[in-house]
């Protein structure tokens, strides 16, 4: 396959990879092969629906080993669903009557794109891939090679997905800063919420980071610094069944000993009883163009603090959010190690003439391949069957069953 230009674009919500997977495409094309043109989609498909694109010239390829260094999306970021007819027209996407599909088709056709490279989660490149099924039946071939990115590592059937291991990390440093409040006012209660719609895995590795991080400091019980304090009290996921008044039983007698409660929760955990609780009152729950319910809008954390609050005997609360400042960072050595080898082989299997999202492939051994579009999706739950998280609940003290299936 002759390979003459090839486009970028980023979607859906941020992760510390999407700056360095964009220079490391564009690094190893300017190393492999400096002839093929490159152009960036700008905000993602919101740029491929607009025609809104730049190109990648000498001085932009000279400069894009700096993009590693930087969280964020050089490109632009946007949640914008083809299938959508109705939201698309609304914003001014897409023209009255017209196929969106159809619109960024032929503006691929128009740019001469022989090959797409998305970065984005399961939505993003399955729809990738409806585009360029969309091409082939109408007479014009296209390569999608997707790269798997986002901070909830729940994309189906990719191990590892680019960004969750750094969103992990800077989750667990926001923490260490957030619970040294824990001593600003007597039976202090604060929730961490961490980001999550329906996997707990960066809850659940943002909680064994920060106790790996514990185990590294000194303490002086004698001064009432000490360990018990500063630790995790509690991990509530989608994924795991919570009986409030078992586990505010629990917790009061952490409070009661401790003068303070530290709880991680993903922001997905509880959302079912959330939504029905808002929705038995009458209020209408806000959901994104993809049907997800924004999160935002219902407040997860501060539900569940009121929850607990009186059960025990808190006299302050703090919930905070370390969404925003995890998912923005730059990628940490580990996952730049994962984004350059995922962005080396994107670019094998494009020049090639493959196409698929590159990732770990967990049906097929763990091999890292280009794994085949129809097998792609989303909404992977956390397997808390995992040796590291019983270790880590059992550390803990919280009883661990699993929750009723979700429906998404």
């Amino acid at each position: 396959m002759s390979v003459r230009r090839v486009a970028l674009l980023t979607a859906g919500g941020f992760a510390p990879c999407l700056s360095s997977a964009v220079g490391g495409l564009i690094e190893r094309y300017t190393e492999i092969a400096p002839e093929v043109e490159i152009i960036a989609y700008q905000h993602g498909y919101h740029g491929l629906l607009t025609g809104t694109s730049v190109t990648i010239t000498p001085e932009a390829r000279s400069q894009a080993p700096i993009l590693h260094r930087f969280g964020g999306s050089p490109i632009g970021n946007s949640r914008v669903k083809l299938t959508n007819v109705a939201n698309l027209v609304e914003r001014g996407l897409a023209p009255e009557g017209a196929d969106p599909l159809k619109v960024a088709a032929d503006q691929l056709v128009a740019d001469g794109v022989d090959v797409l490279h998305t970065i984005g989660g399961d939505d993003t490149n399955t729809t990738a891939a409806d585009l360029a099924a969309y091409l082939e039946a109408n007479g014009h071939h296209m390569t999608v090679v997707g790269l798997p990115k986002t901070i909830d590592n729940d994309i189906v059937p990719v191990r590892q997905s680019l960004g969750a291991w750094t969103a992990a990390g800077e989750a667990a440093r926001f923490a260490s800063n957030i619970i040294g409040e824990h001593r600003s006012n007597p039976r202090m209660l604060i929730v961490h919420e961490v980001m999550g719609r329906h996997c707990g895995y960066l809850t659940a590795a943002a909680a064994r980071r920060y106790r790996t991080w514990l185990d590294t400091q000194e303490w002086a019980p004698a001064l009432g610094l000490t360990r018990e304090r500063w630790d995790v009290h509690a991990v509530f996921l989608p994924e795991v069944h919570l009986d409030i008044d078992a586990e505010a039983d629990r917790l009061r007698a952490i409070m009661d000993d401790q003068g303070n409660v530290n709880i991680f929760l993903s922001e997905g955990a509880g959302v079912p009883e959330i939504v029905a609780e808002l929705e038995a009152r009458g209020e209408e729950v806000e959901r994104d163009p993809f049907g997800h319910v924004k999160l935002d809008t219902i407040n997860p954390g501060d539900w569940f603090a009121k929850q607990f609050a009186e059960k025990l005997g808190a006299e302050k609360v703090m919930v905070q959010k370390s969404g925003y400042f995890s998912r923005s960072a730059a990628a940490d050595p580990d996952d730049l190690r994962l984004i350059k080898s995922m962005t080396d082989l994107a670019v094998q299997v494009a020049l090639e003439g493959g196409s698929g999202l590159i990732g770990h492939d967990e049906e097929r051994d763990g091999l890292l391949r280009a794994i085949e579009h129809d097998r792609v999706g989303g909404g992977k739950a956390f397997d808390i069957a995992q040796e590291w998280f019983t270790d880590l609940m059992a550390g803990i003290g919280q009883p661990v069953r699993p929750a009723a299936p979700a429906e998404h």
